[in-house]
């Protein structure tokens, strides 16, 4: 494939190199990265490949990555996919250099080549917001209000088994507020324990998935809260005169809980951002082979008692059950992921001695003063604080679903 001409192959490059002055690679001679021209076109997408990759950006590493792009390509041919809002209106598009896509992926790979963890390209949601308020801690714990830009990116898929145990997911987060906090973070963060996610519908309850990819995956705090058949049967299929409850039977929550911490253990920065998806094109069954059921199927069940689907998202997708045999990956169905949001929750700094520059792990650990072999540059600004709140903060996105022209499962 020529990689001669790029949707944005200056701009990328010139913010890159910006922002962590260790690259000016043209992107036409950068080596691709592990996540670069991974993603190909199916049945129902009419852009090709190469239209795709033209939308790519160079990493602080000099390597090629994928980016941001939306949901159609030239002449309004479908990608089949999107990556939640356009970032380019975000005040922090140029803290992102270009937002390349699986940095931290790339990273792990150089300091643990036997045990990477790789992610599929659709999975990747960007979501931000100019001017949000955030409570802030002053002296005397005084609390005011300030204002924050944030700008963030979450691998997120909601259409394969894959995170029924893997609890490694590539984290973009920038932030800037009024009271000088600053955080421009990329890493891998572990939500929750590895093999095995928390029943959406009942989150006392932990299931129990299988292996996860890397098998060495840390334990991370907090928990991915994923439907099950469960929740399917308690929320979705109901008796004849009753409405599906989708929200409980279809509602996904990621909640994070993030640090980057020095070589010796002190945490520089904390922030636990909670992303969430309306709609997912998939639930746990372990009934069925490979553990993945289909909300669009269950539109079609009908239990022995006579309990189904109604209402919703089943009666829009199969216009009421007149269009019968839909797929999972049809682009009129309405379970396709692609309403997500996220909860902007505490921010936490403690670098108050700086510097503003950090080099940590993947997993933001090990933080040191100078790069090493799998290092991710991290920038915080200096200073010691607390803003935010632990649960329950401001939602970006809550009203936005992204679900253009074509997008369909997977996404």
């Amino acid at each position: 494939m020529s990689r001669t001409a790029f949707f944005l192959p200056l701009f990328a490059a010139a913010a890159t190199a910006a922002c962590s002055s260790e690259s000016s690679v043209n992107p036409a001679d950068a080596t691709p990265s592990r996540a670069f021209g991974i993603w190909k076109p199916g049945t129902h997408e009419s852009c090709t490949q190469e239209q795709h990759d033209a939308y790519a950006a160079v990493g602080p590493d000099g390597k090629l990555y994928p980016t941001w792009h939306p949901p159609t390509g030239s002449g309004g041919c479908s990608f089949g996919h999107e990556h939640g809002r356009d970032p380019h209106g975000s005040k922090l598009y140029g803290d992102a250099g270009g937002l390349p896509f699986g940095v931290a992926n790339e990273a792990l790979a150089i300091s643990d080549p036997a045990n990477p963890r790789d992610e599929d390209h659709v999975g990747h949601k960007v979501e931000w917001e100019n001017g949000i308020d955030l409570q802030f801690s002053g002296a005397g714990s005084a609390i005011f209000t300030g204002k924050c830009d944030v700008l963030t990116k979450l691998h997120q898929g909601t259409h394969s088994k894959d995170a029924f145990t893997n609890n490694l997911h590539e984290l973009v987060y920038h932030i800037k507020c009024s009271d000088g906090t600053e955080m421009h973070v990329t890493m891998l963060t572990a939500i929750g324990t590895p093999g095995e996610f928390v029943r959406s519908c009942d989150r006392s309850v932990h299931v129990t998935a299988g292996t996860p990819t890397p098998a060495n995956s840390p334990d991370g705090g907090g928990f991915r809260a994923i439907p099950d058949r469960t929740c399917i049967e308690q929320y979705l299929l109901v008796p004849p005169g009753q409405q599906s409850n989708y929200f409980s039977a279809l509602h996904e929550t990621w909640e994070t809980s993030n640090s980057l911490r020095r070589a010796d253990g002190h945490t520089l920065a904390f922030f636990n951002p909670y992303f969430q998806v309306r709609l997912p094109s998939r639930f746990h069954d372990p009934a069925l082979a490979p553990v993945v059921g289909r909300p669009i199927d269950v539109c079609y069940e009908v239990t022995p008692s006579g309990e189904q689907a109604s209402g919703g998202a089943c009666e829009e997708s199969t216009a009421g059950g007149q269009v019968a045999g839909m797929t999972f990956d049809d682009p009129n169905s309405a379970f396709n992921g692609a309403g997500h949001f996220v909860d902007i929750n505490a921010n936490r700094l403690s670098n108050g001695d700086g510097p503003e520059v950090w080099y940590t792990d993947a997993f933001g650990r090990n933080g040191q003063t100078a790069p090493f072999a799998g290092s991710i540059r991290q920038r915080l600004s200096k200073l010691d604080n607390e803003i935010g709140v632990d649960a329950g903060g401001p939602v970006i996105g809550n009203n936005r679903n992204y679900a253009g022209p074509g997008v369909h499962a997977p996404n």
